[in-house]
């Protein structure tokens, strides 16, 4: 099977160990974060080859980084150290905290995550990362090339490396597009490009509460017509559906899993995952979208960016269901049960 290939940015992630304002934390715990690194980790968890190319800096967060994406089986021969520019970070804070003055995060947007990225490795990547000959070669292998809408709003070069990247002959090529909207990188920029973007990808990936900021309308018609190119648009219904909307006109909604949610970070990046393992396997959009579903609902579960999957019979048990038992699908931490499965464990 020819691999997937995630390319962005990702940062170190540091957490205080308890509830508490970031001025009064007596310890801070270490995780990594990046949309695209976080598909890659989701895609190598289904068993499937996966890469992520990106930028981190020469230091203890950018080793660290490559060392947990190398644990988690992702492959990381296409990313660059730089040896001046920083490794992006971010730092997890209680919702009531507000961000600091900065022109990425001003002190009116309340916030639970602090960005640390300006000047950062990632930062500084342009249309020369494709002269990498790891790089070249990864993508050359590729079957599938993922982006989001993060990277093109990092700096002009990181805009113009998905540019070039969508507009180049796909060769048997899928390639992808997470909106994943951010609005405090897009402050003081023209978010239009999003929509170029999205428009030039194959599959376009976008939270029905995003597409307002991001396009102007979350309504699924208007938004087909906004992005007539990709072969299909899948649009996020949060915690009530998703819907893929092929470009030949057809529609395929599956419902939402109902599950005990503990935190919504990652959720949507392990949706992308799920999905996109799908279509890999070359399974129809009903199968990728509920692929989908089962691995954003064991993220929602679980503190981190992502959750652990359920054991391979009980993922496809409940892959195979019927529509009617697929409603009653309920998800908890460690936990998937319906009356068709009995009371299965992870």
């Amino acid at each position: 099977m020819r691999s997937a290939v995630c390319i962005g940015e990702t940062m170190a992630m540091l957490t205080p160990s308890r509830s508490a304002p970031l001025h009064e934390a007596t310890e801070l715990l270490f995780g990594i974060g990046g949309a695209e690194s976080n598909v890659a980790m989701g895609l190598a968890a289904m068993g499937l080859p996966a890469h992520w190319i990106g930028r981190v800096g020469r230091d203890g967060f950018g080793i660290r980084i490559l060392a947990d994406l190398q644990e988690h089986g992702v492959g990381i021969s296409g990313v660059q150290v730089d040896p001046v520019r920083p490794t992006g970070l971010y730092v997890k804070v209680p919702a009531t905290e507000l961000r600091p003055a900065a022109p990425e995060a001003p002190a009116q947007i309340p916030s639970s995550v602090i960005y640390y990225r300006q000047g950062s490795a990632a930062s500084a990547m342009n249309t020369d990362t494709l002269n990498n000959p790891e790089v070249a070669a990864l993508l050359d292998g590729a079957g599938l090339i993922h982006l989001s809408g993060i990277t093109p709003a990092l700096s002009d070069g990181c805009a113009e490396l998905c540019r070039s990247i969508l507009s180049a002959p796909r060769a048997g090529r899928t390639v992808s597009f997470d909106v994943n909207w951010r609005p405090a990188l897009w402050l003081g920029k023209d978010p239009s490009i999003l929509r170029e973007l999205a428009n030039l990808a194959d599959v376009v990936l976008v939270g029905s509460d995003e597409a307002v900021p991001a396009f102007g309308t979350e309504d699924e018609t208007e938004l087909r017509g906004l992005l007539p190119d990709p072969d299909v648009l899948v649009i996020k219904n949060a915690d009530v559906s998703a819907v893929a909307l092929p470009k030949e006109g057809s529609r395929v909604e599956v419902p939402a899993l109902a599950v005990e949610v503990l935190e919504p970070v990652g959720a949507g990046d392990a949706f992308a995952a799920g999905y996109l393992s799908g279509m890999l396997l070359g399974l129809d959009q009903k199968a990728c979208l509920r692929r989908g579903h089962l691995s954003a609902a064991s993220t929602l579960t679980v503190t981190g960016d992502r959750g652990p999957l359920p054991e391979q019979a009980v993922m496809q048990a409940v892959l195979a269901c019927g529509d009617a038992d697929w409603t009653l699908i309920r998800v908890a931490a460690g936990r998937v049960s319906a009356p068709m499965l009995g009371s299965a464990a992870r």
